[in-house]
């Protein structure tokens, strides 16, 4: 069966070769919405789900369409990528020595001779930063590993040392649920 990723992230990339998977890369073109009165786990949902139906949409035959998002909430506010340096400053000052919620939808789309079934589901781990000192954010910003991450941050790369504790899901931070994947890959005898 043809299994194909919704997004050009290299992270997710890498998860799903982590997993062992053959897939493609069809990365979505639909504009993100993170301003939708839902709920946060609700919406990461409906933003994978988009991402996922736009790509399902766009290809044919028995196949699976794997679509993810991911977003970091603290403090009552919901946090994507940022869009320059001076927001990625607030965002990690923000972040700087308390708890957050990274919470990452997924949406698989499988059709097998003719019959779609949709599942979607999201996974919540909660973060602890330490206390990041305006030095170490501007050397951090010099990286320019901030500028594609939800929150400013990766947890697998040079800000991972930003992360003093870490209750949930590593792979979730990442931005792709991997458990999640797995169970769902599993029901369909994919994996």
């Amino acid at each position: 069966m043809k299994i194909i990723l919704a997004s050009k992230s290299p992270r997710r990339k890498e998860l799903l070769s982590l997993m062992g998977l053959d897939f493609d890369v069809m990365p979505s073109t639909t504009e993100e919405d993170m301003q939708q009165k839902l709920k946060i786990t609700k919406l990461a949902e409906v933003l994978s789900e988009q991402k996922a139906k736009d790509i399902f949409d766009k290809t044919s035959g028995n196949r699976v369409v794997i679509g993810s998002d991911c977003m970091v909430y603290v403090h009552g506010k919901l946090y994507g990528k940022p869009k320059n340096d001076a927001e990625a400053v607030a965002m990690l000052k923000t972040l700087s020595n308390s708890w957050h919620r990274v919470v990452t939808g997924l949406c698989v789309y499988v059709e097998r001779d003719g019959n779609v079934t949709k599942y979607c589901t999201h996974d919540v781990t909660k973060v602890k930063f330490v206390k990041l000192s305006d030095q170490m954010i501007e050397n951090y910003l010099k990286t320019g590993e901030h500028k594609d991450k939800a929150g400013a941050y990766a947890v697998q790369g040079y800000s991972g040392m930003f992360i003093k504790k870490l209750n949930g899901n590593y792979s979730t931070v990442i931005g792709l649920p991997t458990h999640k994947l797995f169970e769902i890959m599993h029901k369909e005898n994919l994996i």
